[in-house]
């Protein structure tokens, strides 16, 4: 961590882009470039449909959860307009570096709008965060009692044991005084979410439909590619390959998401080959379905323009 602070800030965005470019390139060297192209090719306007469907029922969930997180930190906001923020935001974190732009956006809009940009930047991380956490949970409730009766097996053991290091890196964390300094400050970030159990319970509801909303669309992929797999299977899979594709070292979503996906496919023994097939057209299918983001940005420039001739205007006369 002291060696990453040291880096300057200026150089962390293309070192980002340039760790997930060469994991993508690590992996086409290791499994070729056909399952990029099968997965493609195994895209049609069927999926597509599905894919939008989905996308929209995880974003209204999301954008659900943004207003009650909100409100826990005082913030009021309208329903159209967190869904509209939402899936702009999406677009943004899809099409531009490290996955995390059209959050920061989402924040900077709602602060200025209430003049207290540090207080919505609290609401969209606790609200990030709150969605991790749930899908964290989530994986390792279904992972763990797979036991030695599944071909996952392998899934379940590694789960653990990350589940483990976590446990025990949280631990020494916490031996610290300053790592007691940072745990403190995370819990008064999320406290006014966690003093209210029914938010508390909205909001693990709403992680859940997202989540089940992305892991259908996997699962959609993974057939449409033709895998020779369950949908129960896909979709334990998907979770693993849904927490690899949040990690801010990505280049419009790619990067250790077709890693995590070849390598979860083999340890299955579905072939490192499918599971790159299946995560290149996941992929594709997540860009294609949070395109209304970039209308809603498109709205936002249109309306800044006609702001401006008409002050323009006003002026001029």
């Amino acid at each position: 961590m002291a060696a990453l602070k040291r880096i300057p800030p200026r150089l962390r965005p293309a070192l980002r882009i340039a760790a997930a470019l060469a994991v993508v390139a690590g992996t086409v060297a290791v499994v070729g470039v056909g399952p990029f192209l099968r997965g493609l090719t195994s895209i049609s306007p069927a999926t597509i449909l599905v894919a939008v469907a989905l996308a929209a029922v995880a974003t209204a969930a999301a954008a659900w959860r943004w207003r009650i997180v909100s409100m826990g930190f005082g913030l009021t906001l309208g329903w159209s307009e967190a869904l509209t923020s939402y899936y702009r935001s999406q677009f943004l974190n899809m099409v531009l570096p490290g996955g995390v732009v059209g959050d920061v956006h989402r924040a900077y809009v709602q602060g200025q709008q209430h003049e207290r940009v540090d207080l919505a930047a609290r609401a969209v991380a606790a609200e990030r965060v709150a969605g991790q956490l749930v899908q964290i949970v989530l994986t390792l409730a279904i992972l763990l009692p797979l036991g030695l009766a599944s071909r996952l097996t392998p899934l379940a053991w590694i789960s653990g044991a990350i589940a483990g290091l976590a446990i025990a890196v949280v631990g020494l964390v916490a031996a610290t005084g300053r790592g007691r300094a940072v745990l403190r400050r995370e819990y008064r970030m999320l406290r006014p979410v966690l003093v209210r159990p029914i938010a508390l319970i909205a909001i693990a509801a709403a992680s859940v439909v997202v989540v089940a909303a992305h892991a259908a669309t996997f699962v959609v992929a993974g057939l449409a590619a033709g895998v020779h797999a369950g949908a129960d299977e896909l979709a334990v899979v998907a979770l693993i390959v849904l927490g690899a594709a949040a990690l801010p070292v990505n280049v419009g979503g790619w990067g250790p998401r077709e890693a995590v996906a070849a390598s979860a496919f083999a340890l299955a023994g579905l072939g490192a080959g499918a599971g790159v097939a299946v995560s290149t057209a996941f992929g594709v299918l997540t860009v294609v379905a949070v395109l209304p983001g970039s209308f809603a940005l498109l709205a936002d420039r249109f309306r800044t323009l006609s702001a401006g001739g008409i002050i323009g205007g006003r002026r001029s006369a």
